[in-house]
């Protein structure tokens, strides 16, 4: 099986991004509510930089955002966020090679990753992160509900210091 082209998402592809977010969000309930803009929900205020995975040239089969992390003290942190992947599409490693292309990404601009995933106890993204070497840091209750109301928990996630993945001093 060829590996996917992972590129920089143009407004192009969002459009298809849109369209791969929604069947994830019927499969998988993921985002937990569906935005009211999801163009807009793709492109949040901190975003930094966001890529797509694509198989066939032109299919977006999977996306992946990177963040600043709010706050004066975030200096070299970023975080991962918005990753998908078309139910289409899955089975191909593309989440993996995904999140591969950010952590290059992040090594090579210094900076350290972290994440955050809502606390479900079947959610496959928290196998799917622990199995791929996050470490979870903590827990906190978010600043939004569920579409009934109820609380939600987010799992906050890093990966080893930039120092630890390349022998830098920082």
């Amino acid at each position: 099986m060829p590996r996917p082209t992972i590129r920089t998402r143009r407004v192009t592809d969002l459009d298809q991004c849109v369209k791969a977010l929604r069947a994830v969000h019927e499969t998988d309930a993921y985002p937990l509510n569906w935005p009211a803009d999801p163009r807009r929900w793709l492109n949040p205020p901190r975003l930094l930089q966001a890529w797509i995975a694509e198989e066939v040239a032109g299919t977006v089969d999977g996306h992946i955002a990177v963040q600043r992390t709010p706050g004066e003290n975030a200096g070299h942190h970023v975080e991962l966020s918005r990753l998908f992947v078309a139910p289409v599409a899955r089975r191909r490693a593309l989440a993996s090679a995904l999140v591969d292309h950010v952590r290059t990404w992040a090594t090579e601009n210094e900076y350290d990753l972290t994440l955050n995933v809502t606390d479900e106890h079947r959610s496959p993204a928290i196998a799917f992160y622990e199995a791929t070497g996050w470490r979870h840091t903590h827990t906190t209750v978010a600043d939004w509900t569920t579409p009934d109301g109820r609380p939600v928990k987010l799992r906050h996630y890093a990966l080893a210091s930039r120092t630890q993945q390349t022998g830098k001093n920082q």
